[in-house]
C-alpha cells in the first residue's frame, strides 16, 4: 500500500472551520512560523546593513550570500531528524529546543562581532546562523504535518506562513528602523531576546506521536524517504506538478521591480505601495486561503487558486499598458499578492500532506529543495525574455505557463480520485 495525496478531502463546514482556526495546534504553527522566518533575513538586509555601515566593500557584501547554502542543502542533514530522538521533550520538541538554543547563541555571537574589526568572526557567525535556521525549518516543517491531520493542513500552512513573514518583517523592517536609533549590536540582542522568546512554543506545544514509528537505522533514514516515494503511483507526474504549479508566478516576480522602475514610478511609491501594502495583501491572501482551503477541499482549492495566480499575472501586463498609475499599481500589487498568497498556502498545505510521517523531515525537505528549482533556472533567463517580447507579451506570457500545472492537476485529480 502506497501512500498517496488527499486531492478529494472532506469538506468542513465553516463551524468547523472557524474552531479548527481558533485552537492552540494553529497558534503554534502561526509562532513556528515567526521563529523560522525571525533568523532569514538577519543575515540579508540586517546584516548587509551593518557591512556598508562598517565601509565593507560590495564585493565582500556579495560574497556573504554564500551563507544562506545551508537552506538550499538542508536535506543532506534532515535524516538524522527522521532518525534519532532527543532524550529530551521527544522526537520534534527535542530538536527544536536544540536549533533554537543553537540560534539565540548565534545570533549573540553575531551581536558581539563586528564587520568592520572581526569580519571572520561575523561570517563565521552568520553562517552558523543559517546552518542553525535551516535545521530548525526541518523540524518546524515535520512537526507541522506530523501534529495536524491532511485537512487541516492548508490552513496550518496558512497560519505558519503569516508568521514567516511576520518574522521577516521584524528582521528587516523593524531591524533596520531601530538600527537609526541604537547601535547594530543592540538590534541583534533584540533579535536573540525575540527568538528566545520562542522557546516558549516549544516547550508547552504537545509532541506529536509516532503513529508510524521511525526509522531504526541510519542508512533506512537515508534511503528508505526515496523508495518510499517513488514506489507510489504518479509519482514523477506529482513533482512535475510542483516543479510547475507556480512556475509563472515566480519568472513574473523576478521582473516586477524592474517593471515598475521602467514605468516611472519612484523608489518611496514602490516601497510604500508593493513592499508595504503589498505585505498585508499576501499575509490577508494567505489566511484567506487557510479558512477556504478547509470549506472547500485542497483540490478545488489549487485549481482555482491556480487560475487566480495567472490571471494576476496578466494584470502587470495590463499595468504596462497602462503606464505610470499609482491606483492601478495598488490594485495590480494587491491581486497579485492575495492570489499569491492564496496560492502558496494549498501549495505548501498540498506538500504536507505528500510527506510519510515516518519520514517527514526528510521527505519535506526534498520536496522544497525541489519546489525551489524554478527560483534558480526558471527566473534566471527572465531578463532576456523580457527584454525579447516587452513588457505586455512577457507578462501574458508568464500568465500562460501556468496552463501546463493546471492540466497536470486536473489529469492527477482524476486518476488519483478513482484510487480512493
Amino acid at each position: 500500500m502506497t501512500l498517496q495525496p488527499e486531492l478529494e478531502q472532506h469538506k468542513k463546514s465553516w463551524r468547523q472551520v472557524f474552531v479548527a482556526l481558533f485552537s492552540g495546534r494553529m497558534l503554534v504553527s502561526f509562532v513556528m512560523g515567526f521563529a523560522g522566518g525571525l533568523p532569514l533575513l538577519l543575515t540579508g538586509s540586517l546584516l548587509q546593513a551593518w557591512m556598508v555601515d562598517g565601509g565593507i566593500d560590495l564585493g565582500t557584501i556579495g560574497l556573504f550570500a554564500l551563507v544562506g547554502l545551508p537552506y538550499t542543502l538542508k536535506f543532506l542533514w534532515a535524516p538524522l531528524m527522521d532518525r534519532y530522538v532527543p532524550s529530551i521533550l521527544g522526537r520534534r520538541r527535542g530538536w527544536l529546543l536544540i536549533w533554537q538554543i543553537a540560534l539565540v547563541s548565534a545570533i549573540a555571537l553575531l551581536a558581539f562581532s563586528d564587520p568592520a574589526e572581526l569580519l571572520v568572526v561575523t561570517a563565521l557567525a552568520a553562517l552558523l546562523l543559517s546552518f542553525f535556521s535551516a535545521s530548525q525549518d526541518i523540524v518546524i516543517d515535520a512537526y507541522r504535518r506530523e501534529s495536524l491531520s491532511d485537512d487541516e493542513q492548508g490552513m496550518g500552512a496558512s497560519l505558519y506562513v503569516s508568521g514567516y513573514r511576520m518574522g521577516m518583517l521584524l528582521a528587516s523592517g523593524g531591524g533596520l528602523i531601530m538600527a537609526d536609533y541604537m547601535p547594530y549590536q543592540y538590534v541583534f540582542f533584540i533579535m536573540a531576546f525575540a527568538m528566545a522568546c520562542c522557546l516558549f512554543a516549544t516547550l508547552y506545544a504537545p509532541e506529536p506521536e509516532m503513529q508510524q514509528g521511525h526509522p531504526c537505522t541510519l542508512s533506512e533514514a537515508v534511503f528508505e524517504p526515496f523508495l518510499e516515494y517513488f514506489n507510489r503511483d504518479y509519482a514523477i507526474a506529482i513533482l512535475a506538478f510542483i516543479l510547475l504549479y507556480k512556475i509563472g508566478d515566480i519568472m513574473a516576480t523576478q521582473m516586477t521591480t524592474p517593471l515598475y522602475l521602467s514605468l516611472g514610478f519612484s523608489t518611496k511609491e514602490i516601497g510604500v505601495i508593493v513592499k508595504l501594502f503589498g505585505f498585508w495583501a499576501v499575509i490577508g491572501g494567505t489566511l484567506l486561503g487557510g479558512l477556504l482551503i478547509m470549506r472547500i477541499g485542497i483540490y478545488a482549492s489549487l485549481l482555482w487558486f491556480g487560475i487566480l495566480q495567472g490571471l494576476s499575472t496578466a494584470g502587470f501586463a495590463l499595468l504596462a499598458m497602462v503606464g505610470h498609475s499609482t491606483a492601478w499599481l495598488a490594485a495590480v500589487v494587491a491581486f497579485e499578492n492575495i492570489s499569491g498568497g492564496l496560492g502558496t498556502a494549498a501549495y505548501v498545505g498540498f506538500m504536507a500532506s505528500l510527506t510519510n510521517k515516518k519520514f517527514t523531515a526528510t521527505q519535506y525537505a526534498l520536496l522544497t529543495s525541489f519546489m525551489g528549482i524554478p527560483r534558480v533556472f526558471a527566473a534566471a533567463p527572465t531578463g532576456y525574455l523580457a527584454e525579447s517580447f516587452g513588457w505586455p507579451a512577457f507578462f501574458i506570457s508568464c500568465s500562460l505557463i501556468a496552463i501546463p500545472g493546471l492540466l497536470l492537476l486536473l489529469w492527477l485529480h482524476r486518476r488519483l480520485h478513482i484510487q480512493h
